[in-house]
């Protein structure tokens, strides 16, 4: 971890070396969070396009998976609407999880070894316990936002729930449901944040140490709460690029998830140092 921070993540991230200020971990005293100014999610995601590109055939078939789910999801989705708001928002929330293969690529090119996608989609068997036991907890959120979704168009139409055309229209042009709207953002934007903060670095995290799941979310958790700016910037590009994705018809996954991927290994690498 030393000739990382040290040596190589300057390299990686256009910066020079220097002492950082690091804030421990309450009850984990050989985990020590990096305290990191508000602009430094660009450098993050300037490191991930440069993994994006050295390992581009590999990265680009993660893509690719990403995209064809998210078309599984709207086909299967498409004859009711909540459905689809509700699984394309909430495959984001298992996106931590389905990018592991990513961190693994990222993982190999920092130790300077040729990333494989054999040994990228085996990633998970490095700490299969803990990454199993996160990944039950992703598809837990999944379900109680789609179940949430489902209330809330209950709440505001009953049985009298728009067509797919329709729909669409009214959501872009907001129409008289701002109400709706409203409710559902603020809403989806709770279910996001938690589930950002507790995943935001643990997958990594998991992956790179045998840690468990606890010491995992609590420490990106508070990796969070250390550097609430930095953190804030990094949830609004994901957001950004994650939905850039989506209206480049779904096609734009195929670069955004795999960019966004690599550079949450930078991300973790940057924020967490371990004894």
């Amino acid at each position: 971890m030393a000739y990382y921070t040290d040596c190589v993540r300057p390299l990686l991230l256009g910066v020079t070396a220097m002492e950082h200020v690091t804030r421990p971990v309450p009850g984990f005293p050989n985990i020590r969070i990096h305290l990191v100014e508000a602009s430094r999610p660009w450098q993050w995601l300037a490191a991930g396009w440069r993994d994006f590109d050295r390992a581009r055939p590999v990265s680009a078939f993660f893509g690719i998976v990403f995209s064809v789910l998210g078309f599984i999801i709207v086909g299967v989705a498409a004859p009711r609407p909540y459905l689809v708001t509700a699984a394309i928002s909430g495959f984001f929330l298992l996106a931590p999880f389905l990018a592991l293969g990513l961190y693994q690529i990222s993982r190999r090119l920092e130790q300077h070894e040729r990333p494989t996608l054999g040994d990228a989609v085996r990633s998970w068997r490095e700490n299969v316990e803990s990454i199993g036991l996160f990944a039950a907890f992703l598809a837990f959120a999944f379900v109680f936002w789609e179940r949430l979704s489902a209330i809330l168009f209950a709440l505001f139409y009953g049985r009298d729930v728009p067509t797919m055309e329709a729909f669409s229209g009214w959501l872009f042009l907001i129409g008289d449901r701002f109400s709706f709207l409203l409710a559902y953002v603020a809403l989806g934007a709770v279910v996001a944040a938690v589930v950002f903060a507790m995943s935001v670095i643990s997958v990594p995290m998991m992956l790179d140490r045998r840690v468990d799941v606890v010491t995992a979310v609590v420490t990106s958790v508070r990796v969070v709460l250390a550097n609430p700016r930095a953190m804030l910037l990094w949830a609004g590009m994901i957001a950004a690029l994650s939905l850039a994705g989506v209206v480049l018809l779904l096609l734009g996954l195929i670069v955004t998830m795999p960019l966004l991927g690599h550079a949450t290994w930078h991300a973790y690498r940057d924020l967490v140092q371990m004894d």
